[in-house]
């Protein structure tokens, strides 16, 4: 591959190689298409930008329609820049008869943000989520790809403090 031509990828050689990976090991190549972008969307600070999505179907030689169509079918996948943690708040049924709103409300009022926002200093991203399947340990979020169970207003001033922190 030419040095211009690599100029013109978005994606990392690194991402490129895993997705290139991914598709080997799916027989069917549509298989592929929700863990290739997985990938994509890491290499790309947690987002799918468009460019993105048109490498992901050249190496998975797929029509770049089926490929952004899978992308924005799947709440997953965010089509859009998100803060550096994205917070997701269940408010399936479980959830909202335990308080799922409150939760939502005192993130809301602590970030300064709605579901669906992103903070100006871009480290944090609010979604509501149908359900992270805990329902007996209600209300729940995920941050990232941890879990939070039997919140209370003082468990997410800690978690929000924690990673502010960095941690």
């Amino acid at each position: 591959m030419s040095q211009t031509m690599r100029e013109d990828l978005l994606l990392s050689e690194e991402a490129r190689a895993a997705i290139l990976a991914v598709g080997r090991d799916f027989a069917a190549g549509r298989s592929a298409v929700i863990p290739a972008l997985h990938v994509a969307q890491e290499d790309q600070g947690g987002w799918l930008p468009a460019e993105a999505i048109d490498e992901v179907s050249a190496l998975l030689s797929l029509p770049a329609t089926y490929v952004g169509a899978v992308a924005s079918f799947y709440t997953l996948f965010n089509r859009q820049p998100v803060g550096r943690h994205r917070i997701y708040v269940c408010t399936n049924i479980s959830c909202s008869l335990l308080g799922a709103e409150q939760i939502v409300d005192v993130l809301s009022s602590r970030l300064g943000i709605r579901p669906g926002e992103t903070t100006p200093d871009g480290l944090f991203s609010l979604f509501e989520a149908e359900c992270l399947g805990a329902c007996g340990t209600a209300p729940a979020m995920q941050v990232d790809d941890r879990y939070y169970e039997n919140l209370t207003e003082a468990a997410i001033d800690d978690i929000l403090e924690a990673l502010r922190g960095g941690e």
